[in-house]
């Protein structure tokens, strides 16, 4: 979803446009409230309008802001109203089932980071669309979102708990499996639909009320991850099936399998989000250049989170100078580049060091470790995004103007 400056920017140009001022517009996470007053004789006028959408919507999004250029070029407004609830009642893009195919190929991109065998690669696909079809139907029951959360990182880390018994009991087809790559994919897919950019982008331009709000529900879904994820592993160790624990994190694949991975994530997270042709392949293309500038950043020996603070700015950015240029909406382009640096085998190596702790104190402070490490990477790609987006803002206004000029004097 958009910063709500961003649709503060928007809602702005849309009332001045049609000559309506003053205006006092309010965001509150849910909530948008628009206050007219037209002077003191005048009747204050509010109107306030809570939002339920339960998924991001690009498509819904890319429209709703080509209406705002044609409402300031002069659109009727008679014509405005019919157009925006003509993009109101449009519905998703996609189907369900190409939205839990798409989320089934994200840990397969995950897979291909790593360079992981086949039969990891076919197992985490059946994870993440048995999670993704577990968390659908728990929607349509109406539980709360942290408990989807927490089940489907269970069902992510069953199935990834049966692929450690297939290869413990020497099952040829699953020797060179490996459960973690299972886990952290899951992982990925469960941080992957949160709006980490945006809750940063709101605290920074001083929504404070709004940025709260996400964070605590950025914070309550990452819990309701960790405790799945922890339920799993320790209902698997009491069963016989632990996991096995590397001190190592796991090894990147060959460079062609991680671009082939990184350009999946990303255009599975475009597609998740009910993007269009167009701003699917601008978030492929700008994956692939947050990926590069994050491993030329990893190589240079900086630490994870400052290269993944770089790949994330690289992303934003480059989003912010082209996705006017090429009609497409930043944010939309900047999240899909940026989950491929999501960092779920942290995330997973950590946990299984708590949970394998015991009473021992070096193996907890390790795993604990490990999670703030995690943490700090998130809030890398947070602010590394959100300072991308404060640079890339004025570069880009400033072309535009440059642009107009010339062609004035053409």
């Amino acid at each position: 979803m958009p910063a709500a400056n961003e649709v503060v920017l928007s809602a702005t140009r849309v009332t001045r446009a049609l000559g309506i001022l003053p205006v006092h517009i309010d965001i509150t996470f849910n909530s948008i409230a628009v206050s007219y007053h037209g002077g003191e004789s005048d009747l204050p006028f509010t109107l306030i309008r809570v939002v339920r959408a339960p998924v991001p919507d690009h498509s819904k999004l890319q429209q709703l802001q080509a209406l705002v250029a044609e409402i300031e070029s002069g659109l009727d407004l008679d014509e405005a109203r019919i157009r925006f609830h003509v993009i109101r009642r449009m519905p998703f893009r996609y189907r369900p089932a190409v939205i839990v195919l798409a989320q089934g190929l994200l840990a397969v991109g995950v897979c291909l980071l790593y360079g992981a065998s086949w039969t990891t690669t076919l197992m985490a696909l059946l994870a993440a669309c048995s999670a993704a079809l577990t968390q659908r139907a728990m929607a349509r029951l109406h539980v709360p979102f942290f408990f989807s959360q927490a089940t489907g990182a269970l069902v992510v880390t069953a199935w990834a708990a049966a692929t450690n018994v297939l290869r413990a009991n020497g099952v040829a087809l699953f020797q060179d499996a490996s459960p973690g790559i299972i886990v952290a994919a899951g992982i990925v897919l469960m941080l992957a639909g949160m709006s980490v950019v945006a809750a940063a982008q709101d605290a920074i331009d001083g929504f404070a009320l709004t940025a709260g709000g996400r964070i605590l529900d950025l914070a309550l879904l990452t819990l309701g991850v960790v405790i799945g994820i922890v339920g799993g592993v320790s209902l698997a160790q009491r069963l016989g099936m632990g996991f096995p624990l590397s001190s190592d994190p796991p090894a990147l694949g060959p460079v062609a399998m991680q671009v082939a991975g990184v350009v999946l994530i990303a255009v599975t997270v475009a597609v998740w989000n009910g993007a269009t042709a167009r701003t699917i392949l601008v978030s492929a293309l700008l994956g692939s250049v947050a990926w590069a500038g994050y491993s030329a950043a990893v190589a240079g020996d900086i630490g994870v989170p400052m290269a993944s603070a770089i790949g994330a700015l690289i992303a934003s950015f480059v989003g912010t100078l082209i996705a006017h240029r090429l009609h497409v909406p930043s944010i939309a382009v900047t999240t899909a580049a940026i989950v491929p640096m999501v960092p779920g085998s942290v995330v997973y190596r950590g946990l299984l060091r708590i949970v394998e702790a015991q009473d021992e104190a070096v193996p907890l402070i390790l795993g604990f470790s490990d999670l703030f490490q995690a943490g700090a990477i998130g809030l890398a790609l947070a602010s590394g995004a959100t300072l991308g987006l404060v640079l890339g803002a004025p570069v880009r206004d400033t072309l535009q103007s440059v642009v107009r000029r010339r062609g004035r004097i053409r």
